[in-house]
């Protein structure tokens, strides 16, 4: 009888430890990665070049590119400028919007890409996905995973708190979108990946019951690896679905809405998801989901993140239509918006304000 099997994209090297970043080069040469030092690494003004200078002297044969931001343009420029520069991999350095740029780039001049996050901010940095702007608003890109995730714990200590606990909401949202992925299961049958579930699911269990704080190492190394696993539980799954449901569907339409006005993804996707788990009737879950944001400073009603209650209501009435096909506890409720306000009010009153 045959065995079956499959192999699953992730990267050769998962570095997770303080101090991770003063043996990078070493890690990129053990590794095979890059024998020659030859790199392209992309930084921001902000984080990641603020490191440059500490780096530098440690990676001899790289070249470094300066990126302006988050959008498309970005991305394309930095593929035209490492184009011809015969590198071994590219070197995303800094936050979500210089990794995915990275990404973008490594993916279109064909080259691996290594992620060194600097903030934990969401699940993007092991991600087949890279999401930039555009000309129409917000753009996700298919592109293979990073070959190599290094993540210094130092660093991500110094990184802004608020980078930190927005990551928390990313990771811990994985609950609902499950759950959103079973309900798609039972109603539509559609198919579920039970890998890519368990690995989601666990990650998010993680965060959400690990009694630590962001100023705990402990705590910071389980948020990273819940993180990574995300996007490898995407990798598996060959799309979003396993971090991916009504949770961030609010998170896409808070951006779309009130795209000056919107706060940290992680930070709606949190939200979203302790509201979410209340719709589906499971108040315990919700409650308890809303103390643990709670705990870390997240936020758990809008008002929190500088909307109305009203705008709130809006937002959850419009958020089915950013995921067109995707089937959530929002798409089956099909809720009027006097019901989303009734809902609401009953939400707040459970978890209490």
């Amino acid at each position: 009888m045959p065995v079956l099997t499959r192999l699953i994209p992730s990267p050769v090297v998962v570095d997770i430890r303080p101090g991770a970043l003063d043996d990078l080069g070493g890690v990129l040469a053990d590794e095979r990665i890059s024998h020659s030092g030859k790199l392209a690494v992309a930084v921001s003004n902000g984080s990641g070049g603020r490191l440059k200078e500490r780096l530098a002297p440690a990676l001899p044969g790289a070249s470094w590119y300066e990126v302006g931001g988050g959008t498309l343009d970005d991305a394309i420029r930095l593929a035209g400028d490492i184009k011809a520069g015969h590198y071994d991999a590219v070197v995303g350095l800094g936050g979500g919007k210089i990794i995915d740029c990275a990404k973008f780039a490594a993916a279109r001049v064909g080259l691996p890409l290594v992620a060194v996050p600097t903030n934990l901010a969401h699940d993007g940095l092991c991600s087949p996905v890279a999401t930039l702007d555009n000309d129409a608003g917000r753009g996700s890109y298919g592109v293979p995973n990073p070959i190599a995730v290094v993540i210094d714990l130092d660093v991500i200590r110094d990184a802004p708190a608020r980078f930190v606990r927005a990551g928390i909401g990313d990771a811990i949202s994985n609950i609902s979108a499950i759950a959103d992925w079973e309900l798609a299961n039972r109603v539509n049958g559609e198919k579920i990946d039970g890998l890519a579930a368990a690995i989601a699911r666990q990650a998010g269990e993680a965060v959400l019951r690990h009694p630590g704080g962001i100023g705990d190492t402990d705590f910071l190394q389980v948020l990273a690896e819940a993180l990574v696993l995300s996007g490898i539980a995407m990798s598996v799954s060959g799309d979003s679905r396993p971090s991916s449901g009504a949770c961030h569907e609010i998170n896409h339409a808070f951006d779309l809405l009130f795209p000056k006005r919107a706060a940290a993804h992680g930070e709606q996707c949190g939200l979203g998801a302790a509201f979410a788990m209340y719709l589906r009737g499971a108040h315990e879950e919700s409650a308890f989901m809303a103390e643990v944001l709670r705990r870390h400073g997240l936020p758990v009603l809008p008002q929190e993140i500088g909307f109305t209650d009203e705008e709130f209501v809006r937002v959850v009435e419009f958020a089915p239509q950013t995921r067109p096909g995707r089937y959530t506890i929002l798409e089956h409720l099909d809720l009027t918006t006097d019901q989303i306000k009734d809902i609401y009010a009953d939400y707040v009153k459970a978890i209490g304000s």
